[in-house]
């Protein structure tokens, strides 16, 4: 799966917005103003960080040599996830959508009924 593909998934979910707080480097898909996913454009080979259960992070990482602990990020809730093909396509689809809704879940009753959540 390529970084284009993954952008594209994440625009896609309900209340999605790409913003660059940290400046163009860096390419920040948020929620009602909370991240679930970080990349930088420029970078190869292509990666993102996402949200992860603790313990699914874990598992996945045991699982798979190319989702690592969060680069830059609290390694406890975030994974790097490598697209650089050693990660089935089919789960890093299935990964963007799981931080998404933990972020979602996360958010107070009224902004999830707004999103339709």
């Amino acid at each position: 799966m390529e970084l284009p593909d993954v952008i594209e998934q994440c625009l896609s979910l309900p209340g999605a917005e790409e913003t660059q707080p940290f400046g163009p480097e860096a390419l920040v898909y948020k929620v009602a103003g909370k991240m679930f996913a970080v990349t930088s454009p420029d970078e190869f080979p292509a990666r993102i960080n996402l949200k992860c259960d603790p313990e699914r992070a874990i598992e996945l990482r045991d699982e798979h040599k190319g989702i690592k602990p969060g680069w830059h990020m609290n390694k406890k809730h975030w994974n790097t996830v490598m697209l650089d093909g050693t990660v089935p396509p089919a789960l890093v689809r299935e990964l963007v959508a799981h931080s998404y809704q933990l972020v979602v879940d996360a958010l107070p009753k009224k902004v999830r009924e707004k999103l339709g959540k």
